[in-house]
Formats: structure tokens, sequence, C-alpha cells
């Protein structure tokens, strides 16, 4: 417990000075996130995209849902903690039932009883929790192999890491198998909007990774600091 205390003390020290650009412009370092998101869209469209295309034709619908409902499941420990963190407790004690609910009458997470009994699911992680805290987002970094990101938010996955109880699972080859799955389970999930995007691809999705950040930091208030660029 002291090793992620001094984590997060160590994370949130170090955030500001690197989040300094923060008010000047948002997205200084464009050039090389350009060639990042070009090299993750390659990845994505010659490797990650037809398996979770396989993944969707393959699988049926009710097993998807129980596929969904199982990470939920392990994503609502990561929930109850940063709503605790934030100042929260009903929402985190509510994530924590969640948790107890459908990890056992919910069948280790494949079903969603708790939903059912009016527990709603949170989304939170830490990078919101450092938000609340007050700490900037800092210029925004597309992160190889995984995408969109921020100064805040790409060190702050850190933690939501050490809080993935993915990461104890054992033996190791199981806990990447499960890694892998919900990579690929997430891809599936973002097949049905692809026909959204327009215009410039690299500006669409940092746009909306920003917007949907700043959405869920500030409880639906949303301003968009690129909106010239249109």
């Amino acid at each position: 417990m002291r090793t992620v205390v001094a984590l997060i003390l160590a994370i949130a020290a170090v955030l500001p000075a690197l989040a300094e650009d923060d008010y000047r412009d948002p997205d200084p370092w464009n050039g090389i996130n350009r060639v990042t998101h070009n090299v993750n869209d390659f990845s994505d469209r010659l490797l990650v995209r037809p398996v979770a295309l396989a993944y969707q034709n393959l699988l049926p619908r009710f097993a998807r849902n129980g596929v969904n409902n199982a990470y939920s499941n392990l994503g609502d420990v990561g929930n109850a903690v940063n709503n605790l963190f934030q100042g929260k407790p009903t929402d985190g004690m509510s994530d924590l039932m969640r948790v107890l609910i459908n990890s056992t009458i919910g069948i280790g997470g494949l079903l969603d009883p708790a939903s059912a009994l009016g527990l709603a699911e949170h989304e939170e992680d830490w990078g919101q929790t450092f938000a609340k805290w007050g700490v900037p987002t800092g210029p925004y970094v597309v992160i190889p192999g995984l995408g969109p990101g921020s100064v805040r938010d790409g060190l702050a996955r850190i933690l939501d890491g050490v809080f993935d109880p993915v990461l104890y699972i054992y033996p190791v080859s199981n806990r990447n198998v499960t890694y892998a799955m919900r990579v690929i389970h997430n891809r599936a999930d973002l097949l049905r909007v692809e026909k959204v995007v327009f215009g410039d691809r690299y500006i669409f999705y940092r746009d909306a990774y920003l917007q949907r950040r700043e959405y869920l930091a500030n409880d639906g208030e949303v301003s968009d600091p690129f909106a010239d660029d249109f």
C-alpha cells in the first residue's frame, strides 16, 4: 500500500510540470502525434480490426454480452477506488456492491444482476481523479499502441494498471490472454461507430477523445479548444 501511495504522490507531483503547455497550446506535439497516429492506424487496419471483425462475426451476441459484463465487473474495482479518492463514497460503495453481486450471483460477472437491482455503473479512472484534484490535462499525446491520450491521462494509466484485477491473474499466460481478449472486445465495440468518422482522422480522434475526457471529468460540461480547426 505504501508503494501505491508513493506512486500516486510522485505522479501527482510531476504532472503539473509536464503540463505547462496546457494553457498555451493543447497540441504542441502535433507533428510526432500525427506520425504515431498513422502508425497506430496502419497497425489497427492490418491486424487489430480484422481480428475484432472476426470476433464480432463468429461470437454470438449473447456471448459478447457476457464477455462485456465480465470486463465491466473487473472495471468496477477501479471505479470504486477512484470514486472513493474523488470524495464520492456513495458511488464508491455502489461500485463495490456491484462487484460483490455480479461476482457471485452474476456467475463471475458474466451476468449483471446489479444493474437490475438499481446499482448504476460509474465510469471512473485515475485520469479523472487527478482532474478532480486540479491537475492540468497537459498536452495531447498519441501513445504508441494505445492511441489518444494526454500527459495526465497517460501517466494515470500506470495507476489504472495497478488497480486492474487482470494484473493479478496467474499464470501470466492467462493474464496475457485476458488482456488481449479485452483489446479485441473493445475494438469490436468501436466497429459500429466507424461510419461517423469524417474529415481529418487525426483531428477527429483528437477532438473526440479530449471532449469525452472533459465530459467525464466535469460531469457533462464540455468546451472545444480546437473549434477553429474546422
